[in-house]
């Protein structure tokens, strides 16, 4: 007779990385989906940039859109998990109410918060599509981090100083954070 705990899986999980335009989360996020594809666990990436030219299109910045924007990435990756696929979400989501929120759809238990907290004087001289620039000039208007307000998480499972250590190095930190939530979970 086969024991039941033979086929029992990690519950699948979903990394939410926060910060702010330009702070590294997709770069992270694509390098923890390169990373996992040599272990027994992969997952799929929701980019906030490419999610709001399909999925949250038509959504603008106000904090009403960013919070539907937000609601509707949190249910895709509930959506993946209940199918079994581990999820990497990188947005900015400035509202620590906004991020409780996604915690709540898609259940503390599969929710891992990372920070990834660059200062702001290194997103912007980073700054990759301009946009810090434009918002300075009043281009862009609600632009997190010089018009809007980024709630910093009191309470994020790991807090990665991506502008002080390699990509490498945020990476192995991030695979030990999971591992460590893993391993709890067969406690």
């Amino acid at each position: 007779m086969i024991e039941a705990d033979a086929f029992q899986q990690p519950r699948p999980l979903t990394v939410w990385f926060t910060g702010l335009s330009g702070s590294g989360k997709s770069t992270l996020a694509q390098a923890l989906v390169a990373h996992a594809q040599f272990s027994k666990f992969s997952f799929y990436v929701l980019d906030g940039d490419v999610l709001r030219t399909g999925l949250c299109s038509g959504l603008g910045f106000s904090a009403a859109d960013r919070r539907e924007n937000i609601r509707r990435v949190a249910e895709a990756a509930k959506l993946l998990n209940g199918a079994g696929v581990n999820v990497v979400c990188a947005l900015i989501s400035p509202a620590g109410a906004d991020r409780e929120m996604a915690a709540g759809i898609i259940g503390g238990n599969n929710f891992m918060e990372v920070y990834v907290a660059t200062p702001l004087t290194v997103c912007e001289s980073r700054d990759p599509k301009g946009l810090y620039k434009r918002a300075r000039a009043g281009e862009i208007p609600l632009f997190t981090g010089i018009n809007s307000p980024y709630e910093p998480p009191t309470a994020a499972a790991l807090v990665l100083e991506n502008s002080t250590q390699s990509v490498e190095d945020s990476i192995n930190q991030i695979a030990r954070c999971i591992d460590t939530w893993r391993s709890k979970q067969f406690e």
